[in-house]
């Protein structure tokens, strides 16, 4: 088959954008870029998708090999095509958002690239146009989960009320009332209480519950109206 012979060849790649939980705090994936240019400084993770390879393959196969994740919510993003973005030669980046739970993956980090978790809040500068790729994610992770739960996949399998309470705070920026916000939880059916509680953070202690996941999948839009004024 004849190719495009008038039309110039262009860089595909693919960067990620992992965000994680740790019970406290919302934090953000970052590796050292391993080749030039801007070698050794801060950088999402990302590649070039090969020549047979769908995109969506190549997220995957780049976060495995740059960080050893594997089997975690993954969802496209959008494009990054400025024609200056990349110094060395004309690449378009798909970018894509993950949600991680910091302590089920705590071990599966890989070193080769020094990736380490970094808090959203203390926010470092990263190459080319990654720091953007994160204030677009957040954006994207704030409106997705006003819609649906999508939270959850950062939360490990037993979970507390004020974890949710918390995680919620982080992503939106802001502070929650309490009671509301139980009763609105409790409110979607997408909570299952068990039996015994966490006492590591009051005497009391906090139920644990786990995620209802046939009900998580048929309510799309169970979290409709759960944050008060989101944007």
């Amino acid at each position: 088959m004849k190719k495009y012979l008038k039309e110039k060849r262009l860089l595909v790649a693919v960067d990620c954008i992992v965000f994680g939980f740790d019970g406290e705090f919302l934090k953000l994936l970052i590796v050292r870029r391993g080749l030039e240019p801007e070698k050794g400084k801060l950088s999402l993770m990302g590649g070039f998708i090969k020549e047979n390879e769908a995109p969506e393959l190549a997220a995957v196969r780049v976060l495995q090999q740059l960080t050893g994740l594997k089997d975690v919510y993954l969802e496209q993003m959008t494009v990054f095509g400025r024609p200056e973005r990349d110094p060395i030669e004309r690449t378009i980046s798909i970018s894509y958002f993950a949600l991680v739970d910091i302590h089920q993956y705590k071990n599966q980090l890989n070193t080769d690239y020094k990736a380490e978790w970094y808090d959203l809040r203390e926010m470092p500068s990263l190459i080319f146009d990654h720091n953007e790729m994160v204030d677009l994610a957040k954006k994207k992770l704030r409106y997705k989960a006003a819609l649906h739960p999508i939270l959850f996949e950062l939360l490990p399998e037993k979970f507390t009320i004020p974890q949710i309470h918390s995680l919620y705070e982080q992503v939106y920026d802001i502070i929650l009332d309490k009671r509301n916000f139980n009763r609105k939880l409790i409110s979607t059916g997408l909570l299952i209480r068990q039996k015994d509680k966490d006492k590591d953070h009051s005497k009391k202690g906090a139920f644990y519950y786990r995620l209802n996941k046939e009900i998580y999948r048929d309510k799309i839009g169970a979290f409709l109206n759960f944050i008060p004024n989101p944007w």
